[in-house]
């Protein structure tokens, strides 16, 4: 894969595998907020009300997560533009009545192929809790590696802090 310039900030459908990622729209508010107030998802993503989904996970940087047309998770990313540390991170949550189908997987891979090919990342970085053997093993299977372990990384919905594993991407591991 050779480097490339980066594109426009505007947004547009990326197609995975199996998968496609939207751009976000006022009309994945309803089902982010279903999917992220499922305890399952709450239980990593907790805290998310109506103002946080519209001021966090809406715009250029938002994508819903489709299955044949069904919304059925969101994917974000963000990007540090310092030319001496520049990267991308991501985020991902996929409702569980899809999970064990590859879906996220699928997400990360093609988010990460936008990320390198549309706007020239040649690093993505993701960070699931420490805990969260599910979301490891997929970051996992979508080639990210373990970096370490950051201690006391996230607050949790009760107030206490837990630790979170860095993982990571490079455009020549995809």
């Amino acid at each position: 894969m050779t480097p490339t310039t980066p594109t426009t900030d505007t947004p547009y459908p990326i197609a995975g595998q199996t998968v496609v990622l939207r751009p976000t729209t006022a009309g994945h508010v309803p089902v982010f907020l279903e999917i992220l107030g499922h305890p399952d998802i709450a239980l990593w993503w907790g805290g998310y009300d109506l103002e946080r989904v519209r001021r966090e996970l809406l715009g250029p940087h938002g994508y819903a997560v489709e299955l044949a047309g069904e919304v059925v998770g969101l994917i974000i990313y963000r990007e540090e533009n310092d030319p001496d540390h520049r990267h991308a991170a991501m985020d991902l949550a996929v409702h569980p009545a899809h999970h064990g189908q590859g879906l996220g997987c699928d997400a990360m891979r093609a988010m990460a192929e936008y990320l390198f090919r549309a706007k020239g990342h040649h690093r993505v970085v993701i960070d699931p809790a420490a805990q969260n053997e599910r979301a490891i093993r997929s970051c996992g299977r979508a080639g990210f590696q373990p970096v370490g372990v950051m201690r006391s990384y996230e607050r949790s919905t009760d107030g206490t802090w837990h630790d979170g594993l860095l993982m990571e991407l490079l455009r020549e591991d995809l």
